[in-house]
């Protein structure tokens, strides 16, 4: 470590980002700035650095320059980073021996207010990556073997429904329940919408499956009590029984954890609730209409009219539970439609905040307003108050829907409608698989848009609603996306993981165990080598965090990619005076057409606005004159209007499409 040999020939692509970047940033002058720094054999500008074309060209570039790193400047890492690896590797440059530099997000948005002063950070920046790409390996994925078998730990609907799959798929399934049966919450629960099958028949069904399928083995009154190893090859230990008669020991390629949620429970005295048989909460609710026949009798009181109080204990300011979960409003819609349809003669009263029935449950919505349901709407700083004399109840609200109107409302049952919690045991989970849990106290995923079913332990995954709250059909579209991944990883000889992981230096090292205490992931241990005990490191569980590298006392310890010599040159090349030739104009001001706020854009461009120059033409004009795409052009001309170079002049006759003309 420390001895790695600078790179000769570098390449350096400054990107336009189609002028989220060239705006604000003077690219044209950080790409003749760079062209004259040590070691960089091409400098260039472009529009679009992750465009096809662009792709190539770069694949071009390294093969015919024999370039021996690259860096791009464009926007952040966590969007393209495997895009410019891909072509690294495509030009037959190891992907690892290239930098992508944020020039965006670190610097035209953050300051497009001073132009210059971030055209000056990118140079800083852009210098730092050449530095850092001038010390980077040449690096190669860790590979392991792995078993092909799973742990499932949750035997609710979305941890039967992905048992299922990845056995279908050809992986043996451990899937553990804590309870005495499988199906969760959904097994206790009647009519679904909207096909109006039973929880019951519909854990019962999967239930037989599962019992058809040799390769899943469930375990009842199980919980889990240890877990080790990494992806691959980890190691759950479970105790089985209600007692915890016996202990497995059960090997696992991969573990998803599908352990769903807790049902909120009112604090006694809020709303009244525990003062009185007449007020519930929405799943009491639910089970007394399912169980009652004939009229609907509570705490021997016949009752024909119900208030619904909606948001209690969810999306609370200055409470533990800020978010909304999302599914209590569908459900009190549909607890009032199946009310109607069992009993005659009642009336509901819905005193709520926001009606939350998205998607296609906004026709429960629409059902529960037909049927002459009533709606108040009340303010979180104004709550409800409400007031038990023995079996009344007395509820004031000040109604927003009616220029805060003051109402006094008499039901003869008060039903409060209370979301979903992270389960009590979550946090306890959280520490057997070091997976972090949010603010909420749901399991974290690493990104819930690019990667929303994986953690950061890798092999281990997530399923259904201990991600947070989410209705039957999301939970297993989740659970199944999460069984797709884990069978893409598992159906390999071999897996693949990154590379950047700490190194120990053993001539350095003298175990003193510092950096195994604070290991998250149990990724150090300690061995002998060549009669020396010192710290290794399993490459498998480790995630490169870094955080083992502060506490060593003789430096023995570096994370791949982030050594001490790359930092440290990066700190050099960003410190560097920077001097701008000139300023850019401020921006936001427009130009003529043609010229628009970037200094040069795209050929294609110009030859579209020779098109448009006689007439206004509509978008499958231009691409039929200039035979290319429609998709094509109608991109260049979007981001032709948002840049003001051209405009639409109204439609066509048909009222198809737009016409576009230069904007003057």
């Amino acid at each position: 470590m420390g001895n790695q040999e600078k790179k000769k020939r570098i390449g350096v692509y400054i990107c336009h980002c189609g002028g989220n970047i060239s705006d604000y940033v003077d690219v044209e002058q950080l790409r003749d700035m760079m062209d004259k720094e040590e070691n960089v054999a091409i400098s260039k500008n472009v529009m679009f650095a992750c465009a096809d074309s662009n792709q190539k060209e770069m694949v071009k570039d390294i093969r015919e320059n024999n370039l021996d790193g690259i860096v791009v400047a464009s926007c952040s890492p966590k969007l393209h980073l495997h895009t410019f690896r891909n072509v690294a590797q495509r030009a037959g440059l190891n992907p690892y021996n290239y930098v992508q530099v944020n020039v965006r997000e670190q610097c035209s948005w953050a300051h497009s207010d001073h132009p210059d002063q971030a055209s000056v950070k990118a140079a800083g920046l852009i210098r730092a990556g050449i530095q850092r790409v001038s010390y980077s390996e040449a690096l190669e994925p860790v590979k392991i073997k792995a078993i092909k078998s799973v742990v499932i730990v949750g035997a609710g609907v979305a941890g039967m429904r992905s048992a299922i799959e990845l056995a279908r798929m050809g992986n043996e399934v451990f899937l553990m329940e804590k309870e005495s049966r499988a199906g969760g919450h959904v097994a206790g629960w009647n009519s679904l919408y909207p096909t109006g099958t039973s929880g019951e028949e519909l854990t019962r069904k999967m239930l037989e499956q599962i019992r058809r399928i040799p390769s899943i083995k469930l375990f009842t009154s199980s919980h889990v009590t240890n877990v080790t190893g990494s992806l691959g090859n980890f190691t759950v230990e479970v105790n089985v029984g209600s007692h915890g008669e016996e202990v497995l020991k059960l090997p696992a390629g991969a573990i998803l954890v599908t352990t769903g949620f807790s049902p909120n429970i009112p604090d006694e005295g809020q709303f009244s609730y525990g003062l009185s048989e007449s007020v519930i909460t929405l799943p009491e609710f639910k089970k007394r209409i399912e169980t009652a026949s004939g009229k609907l009798n509570i705490g021997g009181k016949e009752i024909h009219s119900i208030a619904f109080i909606y948001c209690v204990g969810m999306r609370q300011s200055g409470g533990p539970n800020k978010y909304c979960s999302r599914t209590c409003c569908t459900s009190t819609m549909h607890a009032s439609l199946e009310l109607h349809k069992k009993f005659d003669d009642m009336k509901s009263i819905h005193l709520y905040r926001d009606i939350r029935t998205y998607g296609k449950q906004e026709v429960l919505y629409d059902q529960a307003s037909k049927q002459g349901d009533l709606f108040l709407m009340y303010k979180e700083k104004e709550p409800p108050v409400v007031t038990v004399e023995g079996k009344k109840v007395k509820i004031e609200v000040t109604d927003h829907l009616t220029s805060k109107r003051k109402l006094e409302v008499k039901p003869d049952l008060l039903v409060l409608v209370t979301g979903m919690e992270a389960r009590d045991d979550s946090k306890q989970m959280a520490q057997l698989l070091k997976i972090p849990v949010g603010n909420d106290r749901f399991f974290n995923e690493i990104h819930p848009k690019l990667r929303p079913v994986e953690t950061v332990i890798n092999g281990v995954m997530l399923g259904g609603s201990c991600q947070g709250p989410k209705n039957i059909t999301e939970s297993i579209q989740s659970s199944m996306s999460a069984a797709a991944k884990i069978n893409a990883l598992l159906c390999k000889d071999s897996l693949e993981m990154e590379p950047i992981v700490a190194r120990i230096t053993e001539e350095a090292c003298t175990w003193c165990g510092k950096c195994a205490e604070v290991c998250d992931y149990d990724a150090i241990f300690q061995m002998e080598t060549n009669g020396k005990v010192v710290a290794g490191v399993n490459g498998a569980t480790c995630t490169g965090c870094g955080i083992c590298t502060p506490v060593c006392p003789v430096d023995a310890i570096e994370v791949a990619q982030y050594t001490n010599l790359e930092i440290e040159s990066m700190i050099d090349g960003f410190m560097a005076p920077v001097k701008l030739e000139e300023k850019l104009a401020e921006a936001g001001t427009e130009s003529s057409a043609g010229e628009g706020l970037m200094k040069e854009y795209p050929g294609i461009w110009k030859e579209i606005l020779k098109q448009i120059e006689a007439e206004p033409l509509t978008i499958p004009q231009i691409a039929q004159q200039l035979q290319q795409e429609s998709q094509q052009i109608t991109y260049h001309v979007m981001t032709m209007n948002k840049y003001h170079i051209l405009e639409a002049a109204g439609m066509d006759d048909d009222h198809a499409y737009f016409l576009y003309t230069p904007k003057l």
